[in-house]
């Protein structure tokens, strides 16, 4: 069980911060962004480059590298969307008079180049990777993109708990795309299912005295341990936006005085620089 709360706190710190480190980005000025974007950029390159090596390290630190290759290319996939990078042909509201069916499109509409970017990249992971014995990159990739999937989908169906300012404003209208209930009837399945595979992992990871598979198991089962936990956020008030209070606290003269410019097609917050 050490082992466990060891993996839980490693992906718990590792999520904490590097979703803070996106929704900070995201609030700073272009320039910042452009020069995140283009570091992450960079580290996904490389993560993609040494993969095929990575995924024949069959050791505790190899699967912990391999999270680590995981987790930098699924923060490049959130930054794209986020700052506007690669998001979808349709930049505007959902007609209030939509139909569900409708909605649903037109929502489609609004990420559907990302979507097809996500399921790409996955794609690559996957088969960069191999068939070697390490494959905690694409099962941490997979993981994240289903439970994505999941969470986008409750979100379309209705949920109680919904952070909508945590948007840019370029990104506000995905708002009126979502609904407001006290369930919906996808949540149960997404959080016993979720729920069922992290227990399944972390039974196997307790069962072995492998190394490698110890530490594989237990990582991907705290992942998804906390993408759970991020649905139960979604349809119960916790609080939990007090835990990324350093990343959304952008200083107010600079929020409130932000111009919002278009750059072709993509809108692009840009914040005036203090002295």
């Amino acid at each position: 069980m050490i082992d466990y709360l060891l993996a839980l706190a490693t992906v718990t710190l590792a999520w904490w911060i590097s979703t803070g480190l996106v929704l900070l980005l995201n609030r700073l000025g272009l320039q910042w962004q452009r020069g995140s974007m283009l570091a992450v950029t960079v580290l996904v390159i490389l993560s993609l480059i040494y993969l095929p090596g990575r995924s024949e390290d069959r050791s505790a630190a190899g699967a912990l590298l391999g999270f680590g290759q995981g987790l930098v290319i699924w923060a490049w996939l959130e930054m794209t969307y986020l700052m506007g990078v690669i998001t979808g042909p349709r930049k505007t509201a959902c007609p209030s008079q939509a139909s569900t069916l409708q909605r649903f499109w037109l929502g489609l509409q609004t990420s559907l180049y990302h979507e097809i970017s996500v399921i790409t990249m996955v794609a690559v992971v996957v088969v960069v990777a191999g068939d070697g014995p390490n494959q905690v990159a694409a099962a941490t990739c997979v993981s994240l993109w289903l439970m994505r999937w999941s969470a986008k989908l409750n979100l379309f169906l209705g949920v109680r708990n919904y952070n909508s300012d945590w948007f840019p404003d370029h990104l506000k209208y995905l708002d009126s795309y979502t609904r407001r209930a006290s369930m919906n009837w996808l949540f149960p399945v997404s959080v016993t299912i979720g729920t069922a595979v992290a227990a399944l992992l972390l039974v196997q990871a307790m069962a072995t005295v492998d190394p490698f598979l110890r530490s594989a198991n237990l990582l991907v089962s705290a992942l998804l341990s906390l993408a759970v936990l991020e649905h139960w956020f979604l349809m119960y008030p916790f609080g939990e936006s007090v835990l990324w209070r350093w990343a959304l606290a952008a200083p107010a003269d600079a929020t409130s005085s932000q111009d919002v410019t278009d750059t072709g097609n993509v809108r692009r917050l840009q914040v005036p620089k203090h002295p």
